[in-house]
């Protein structure tokens, strides 16, 4: 391999190229053109020499039919408890199953040889299937996530249901459409009372038929105007639900369309602009809804990439070498989309630096350094290996702080190196970064989508002498992979330019990406840095920003229930909030518990009154609506159908406790060690501050908050 590897470094050596149009694509990194300077020879030909170079790999190069896959045995589940590992079991069941697809595709005509390195250094095909199929890996678990939980949190029975959302837009949409029907007649008896210029005349009156027209009122009234709290157009499918008691079908059809669409990108490895449109508007549709549950900084970092990745696909064709033959090379994957990525990523770590070192927490400041002896305790659901993290040497601590503030602030300056190396490196340096951030804690997909990004700074050049052998198999199989590097390893194809109409779309799209980012350059600049905040109506970019501050202790919410009011009062479990002490905390990451979360952040931002979703989920576990109890691990209370008198929760509160990681330590009395995860001191009660809560105290409170 090594032998082979070194006629590679020297045939690329050996080759004469214009030295001028070397400097000169350096030069002009980030254009469109560049891909086509580099590696240019004096008669205008793309070379690819590999006759004196093959590299085999295990399984490559042989003919499809030949290939066999591996014998597989099928997994059989062995539990269907609400233990918070059922809904785990089916996300991994569905993305094996999509990765077993992948590889079928794949290796049957996988890569037979590694084509001259020097025109791989500038080429992006193969990045851009692993780009993609990373992509698909986490689109496949946020739907999986709105699957399996969207009824429970924003159903027709759920916590929160989309159809208040919908109303409460349409009540806006209403409102708007009269005060613009308003102000028509108040213009139109404006014209009709003051004379201007005829050609002014004929201007305005364009402008008031094409603004009048049914086609363009219909859109406004239905759409533009229907907005939510902050004035930003709702957009979503659900609304072509003609009965909003009655969304759960509408819910289930959007994750399973987007599940369906995420297995084809995982398994072919390639998609057109329509595929990618349509992850992003399914997407879009569920963070429309989806109120406080998708208000985390994720969920618009997602939309935002995919936004991205609708200019860096082909239009219409599913073929990730599109254009190429025999004689011609394939189209270049659009290099001023590569940029704008990479400037996606920088504003992401940046903007996650600089809002630590802005914040009042001093933690995080070169005088303490100490953010790190508390985060791995109070961040929101630790994994299993978060305890051992925790309890590492201060001093080690410390240069974790020092560590993360390279990574996220000195960094991300080296995307835009026109030096590839130092491209590679801040690329490699970021994805090392979110899987140590992936194995000390369950963060949802936020650190899984933050290396999709990342896999543009590699180039094909690197990606095929670098990756493992098995790895290659299943990030560049697709059924033209074996055909396209045999094909460039052996004759010599002329380089394509990029479409007319491709030039006009990627110049473009950059100069929207530019006017959009100009509030969130100002923003990271700014002494207050707003955190996951979006400056567009239609929210096509964001600001980002992640633990500008860091608790020193960790404060659970604990809900309990009686029958009566002399108790005994029944604690309810949660699928991954630590709770019960004695339980070992699981890793689900990418998978994401919404509900669990959003129970740590209302513990962080104080009273109730700021959490008010809380309301009705209390409200719905004394009623023991399913979709809710199917949230949590089990229900205290769980009723048996053949018990008539089984006995109801009636009084319903919160209790604060502090939890801390517990040592193991050896029990003088019994001899044995014991295995605690947790110890935890009761603070107060958090709600209500004096008394219980019933049912109908409940939907009291709730009655005035919506009305």
């Amino acid at each position: 391999m090594r032998r082979a590897v070194d006629q590679v470094n020297k045939s690329s050596s050996s080759r004469r190229c214009c030295p001028a149009l070397l400097v000169l694509s350096v030069m002009l990194g980030p254009c469109a053109n560049a891909m086509a300077l580099i590696g240019s020879c004096h008669d205008g030909t793309m070379v690819h020499d590999l006759s004196r170079c093959a590299v085999r790999l295990p399984g490559f190069g042989k003919p499809v039919g030949h290939w066999q896959p591996a014998n597989r045995q099928p997994v059989a589940l062995a539990s269907t408890r609400r233990d918070g590992k059922s809904h785990q079991y089916k996300f991994i069941s569905l993305v094996a199953s999509s990765v077993v697809l992948s590889c079928l595709v794949g290796p049957a005509s996988a890569l037979a040889s590694t084509p001259s390195t020097a025109d791989l250094s500038v080429s992006y095909h193969l990045s851009r299937i692993l780009f993609l199929r990373l992509l698909s890996l986490v689109y496949i678990a946020a739907f999986s996530v709105a699957r399996f939980q969207n009824r429970g949190l924003i159903g027709d029975r759920g916590i929160t249901p989309a159809r208040l959302v919908l109303d409460s837009a349409e009540k806006r949409g209403r409102i708007k459409s009269q005060q613009r029907r308003e102000w028509i007649k108040q213009r139109d008896q404006y014209a009709s009372s003051r004379s201007k210029h005829l050609f002014s005349r004929i201007i305005q009156s364009g402008k008031a038929k094409i603004s009048d027209s049914p086609l363009v009122t219909f859109f406004r009234d239905q759409f533009w105007y229907r907005t939510d709290g902050l004035n930003r157009p709702l957009l979503t499918l659900l609304w072509f639900a003609k009965d909003r008691s009655n969304l759960n079908p509408w819910l289930d059809s959007l994750a399973n369309a987007g599940l369906f669409l995420s297995i084809i990108l995982l398994a072919s490895g390639s998609a057109n602009a329509l595929l990618i449109f349509g992850l992003w508007m399914i997407q879009r549709s569920l963070m429309s809804v989806g109120g406080v549950w998708y208000g985390y900084g994720w969920e618009p970092q997602l939309a935002e990439l995919t936004f991205h990745a609708l200019f860096l696909v082909p239009f219409f064709s599913l073929d990730p070498f599109l254009g190429w033959n025999r004689v011609d090379g394939p189209y270049p994957v659009p290099k001023l989309v590569i940029w704008a990525v990479r400037w996606y990523l920088f504003k992401i770590m940046l903007g996650a630096g600089l809002i630590k070192l802005k914040s009042a927490d001093p933690k995080w400041k070169p005088r303490k350094m100490s953010a790190m002896y508390y985060f791995y305790e109070t961040q929101p659901v630790p994994n299993p290996f978060s305890k051992y993290f925790h309890f590492m040497p201060k001093p080690w601590h410390k240069i974790e702080v020092w560590t993360n503030h390279f990574v996220e602030i000195i960094a991300p300056f080296m995307l835009f190196s026109p030096v590839r190396k130092w491209r590679i490196a801040v690329g490699l340096i970021q994805i090392i970064f979110q899987l140590v951030l992936i194995s000390s804690g369950n963060l949802s997909f936020l650190n899984w989508l933050t290396i999709v990004p990342s896999i543009l700074c590699l180039d094909d050049k690197f990606l095929l002498t670098h990756l493992p052998r098995f790895i290659q198999v299943i990030a560049f199989g697709t059924p033209t992979t074996q055909s396209f590097l045999q094909s460039i390893s052996s004759t010599k194809t002329t380089a394509r330019i990029p479409s007319l109409a491709r030039n006009i779309m990627s110049i473009s799209f950059i100069l929207l990406m530019a006017k959009l980012n100009i509030p969130v350059a100002r923003n990271l600049l700014a002494r207050r840095q707003v955190m996951n905040g979006s400056f567009d109506k239609l929210r096509l970019v964001s600001t980002y920003g992640a633990f500008g501050t860091v608790a020193e202790t960790r404060e659970e919410l604990v809900i309990e229930s009686a029958s009566d009011l002399s108790g005994p009062w029944k604690e309810y479990q949660f699928k991954v909030k630590p709770g019960d002490v004695n339980r070992r905390p699981l890793w689900i990451s990418p998978y994401h518990h919404r509900l669990d979360w959003q129970m740590w952040i209302s513990s962080q931002v104080g009273s109730i009154d700021r959490s008010p979703w809380l309301y009705s989920f209390l409200l719905k576990l004394l009623n023991q609506e399913k979709a809710v109890i199917d949230l949590i691990q089990e229900d205290p209370w769980q009723l048996d159908p053949s018990d008539s008198d089984t006995v109801r929760p009636k009084f319903i509160r919160i209790e604060k406790y502090k939890y801390k990681f517990y040592r193991k330590r050896h029990d003088r009395n019994s001899g044995q060690t014991k295995f605690q995860y947790w110890t935890r001191e009761r603070m107060g009660t958090y709600f209500p501050r004096q008394g219980v809560m019933t049912a109908a105290m409940l939907s009291e409170i709730i009655e005035k908050y919506r009305g």
